[in-house]
């Protein structure tokens, strides 16, 4: 047998395929649900990688399982092989050569800054179809089929590519409407005395604010509770109480005059920034980077997204 031949030689790809899907799901019965066999198939395929390796793969545990060292070693190898060979089967099998790709992003961004945008991406890439999944928690690369996502926060995961995108500040807002029944409001200590619009995924912003400005007294945490910051302008439209506003949440109810800010002089920068995040092995594939020049070009033309620093 030659050399180039052994070097070739795999494992059981069944085996290598319940791998996967087990590490992705950190689970066998949701691997065994994805690959359409038993459970105790998958259990089968799997124990028979870890004797063709001579080591443990994953540490059973009563109602989970775990990966071993090695078994975090191997999974992300996996993972982009299948990712390749599903890219390159997609690609021959759609004649029109149209390329999908998955965008995480948080509702509240999809709704009031991307989704009027996305046209004008969609006209200069064709051949790049966008499938947009929104949601208001982080994504996991590791276990969800995402190819980028625009997320607040920092560049934390090793793994990860990130583009910087833009910072955005912090500031209270509220309808002319609630300021008319309830009186003016001149001093943030005057915040204890009214209802709080808390995003409570984003429960940190009212802090960042509040003790920014060295304001005391006022618990955002004890006001209302909601899941985005989408529901809590909205809310604040409709005079339920303060919100707090970011970029690029607040152009248009600024503009129209909905919202007015209650402190124009006291807006804070949140510590968390705006990324484009990818798996670094994927960065440099033609529908991330059309993605990334498009999205960064919008953003230096937006001139309500503040360029604080780029660090």
């Amino acid at each position: 047998m030659s050399g180039f031949q052994q070097r070739r030689k795999l494992p059981p790809l069944n085996a290598l395929r319940a791998f996967e899907a087990a590490a992705r799901h950190q689970s066998f019965k949701e691997a065994a649900e994805e690959l359409a066999v038993s459970q105790s198939a998958v259990s089968h395929q799997i124990k028979a990688l870890e004797e063709y390796l001579s080591t443990s793969l994953f540490t059973r545990r009563t109602r989970a399982v775990e990966l071993t060292r090695k078994g975090k070693l191997l999974y992300p190898i996996l993972r982009n092989a299948f990712d390749s060979i599903w890219e390159g089967t997609q690609m021959l099998l759609e004649e029109t050569s149209v390329s999908v790709l998955t965008l995480h992003v948080y509702s509240t961004f999809t709704m009031r800054w991307l989704l009027p945008r996305l046209p004008r991406f969609q006209e200069a890439n064709p051949n790049i179809q966008v499938r947009l999944h929104t949601s208001q928690a982080d994504v996991n690369f590791a276990q969800e089929d995402i190819d980028a996502a625009i997320m607040v926060g920092h560049p934390s995961d090793s793994n990860l590519h990130y583009d910087y995108l833009f910072d955005c500040e912090l500031f209270p807002v509220c309808s002319p409407g609630y300021l008319e029944k309830h009186g003016p409001i001149n001093t943030p200590q005057e915040l204890a005395n009214h209802p709080i619009l808390q995003v409570y995924p984003s429960a940190g912003d009212w802090h960042v604010w509040l003790e920014g400005n060295e304001v005391t007294g006022v618990a955002p945490d004890s006001g209302l509770q909601l899941e985005s910051y989408d529901v809590a302008l909205s809310s604040a439209v409709q005079g339920i109480g303060i919100a707090l506003g970011q970029q690029p949440y607040l152009e248009g109810e600024l503009e129209t005059g909905d919202l007015v800010e209650l402190f124009p002089e006291l807006r804070m920068p949140n510590t968390n920034r705006w990324y484009l995040a990818c798996r670094t092995e994927k960065r440099d594939t033609a529908k991330l980077e059309a993605l990334r020049q498009w999205l960064i070009s919008e953003v230096e033309s937006d001139p309500n997204l503040p360029q604080l620093s780029k660090g």
